[in-house]
């Protein structure tokens, strides 16, 4: 689905809700179960945001991270051309919500002077973002939500949660059990490079 909208100006800004811009840390595998996992990081923060990503979107977005030439164009290398072709250009990408442990985002396309936002799963906006060479934002409350710090001494995962009055306290059990989504990266995902800008 899909929405139009004009582009905003700066002033009518102000009330939208904080995106934060992110960049791409790494792709890893899961140690409990080898699902893949791209890792943003916050630009202007120490903090990391884990989403799980199917092998291929996983491998689409590695393929472009790594500049691997391919023969013939893949799937999200013919969408972002289907947009150049049809005159539109991919603004940004944007992470606005999580529920029910899975991530929602969108794919903010400009046609003359309008956006045009597609609901999109976030492992292909980020596809088409590296594409395209465009910013990928996370709305704020994700965050809050569901951004992960690491203890600077132990280099554990610190979930960082505003609903819990616990902002920056150590992931307890419950916390963990709630957020079932994380349940395997806080347990079976190594950290312990996170910010050397490694990629598994």
């Amino acid at each position: 689905c899909f929405s139009l909208s004009k582009i905003p100006d700066r002033e009518s800004l102000a009330g939208v809700a904080a995106m934060l811009q992110m960049s791409i840390e790494s792709i890893r595998v899961s140690l409990m179960n080898y699902q893949r996992v791209v890792i943003l990081k916050e630009k202007d923060a120490e903090r990391y945001l884990p989403i799980w990503v199917g092998p291929s979107e996983a491998d689409a977005i590695a393929v472009k991270l790594q500049d691997v030439a391919v023969p013939r164009p893949l799937t999200h290398d013919l969408l972002n051309s289907v947009i150049d072709s049809l005159g539109g250009k991919i603004s940004h990408v944007l992470v606005n919500d999580l529920q029910n442990d899975t991530f929602y985002a969108k794919i903010v396309v400009t046609v003359e002077d309008r956006n045009v936002e597609v609901d999109s799963r976030p492992s292909d906006a980020i596809a088409l973002a590296v594409r395209s060479q465009v910013p990928i934002y996370v709305e704020e409350a994700v965050l809050d939500k569901a951004g992960v710090l690491l203890d600077k001494d132990t280099g554990q995962p610190v979930i960082n949660d505003q609903s819990t009055g616990k902002e920056g306290g150590q992931v307890d059990e419950e916390e963990i059990n709630r957020l079932s989504a994380f349940k395997d990266f806080v347990e079976g995902l190594n950290l312990e490079d996170l910010g050397k800008g490694s990629s598994s």
